[in-house]
């Protein structure tokens, strides 16, 4: 059941990045809306990461 998920995601992810290819060739308009939704999850998920990982040093630099 898990790697059914996995392999969803990774074709939502791949199509995803196909629309954004496209998109930049001059797609039709529903590409460049599925290029925007991929871009913009990818900045919330890159800005997620960052703070995570900012949290993470501000944690274990007080037990040293």
């Amino acid at each position: 059941m898990i790697g059914l998920i996995l392999l969803v995601l990774l074709v939502l992810v791949v199509g995803g990045c196909l629309c954004v290819v496209w998109a930049e060739r001059g797609g039709p308009r529903w590409a460049r809306a599925v290029a925007a939704i991929t871009l913009a999850l990818g900045e919330l998920v890159r800005h997620s990461s960052k703070k995570r990982r900012r949290l993470g040093r501000e944690n274990s630099s007080g037990d040293h």
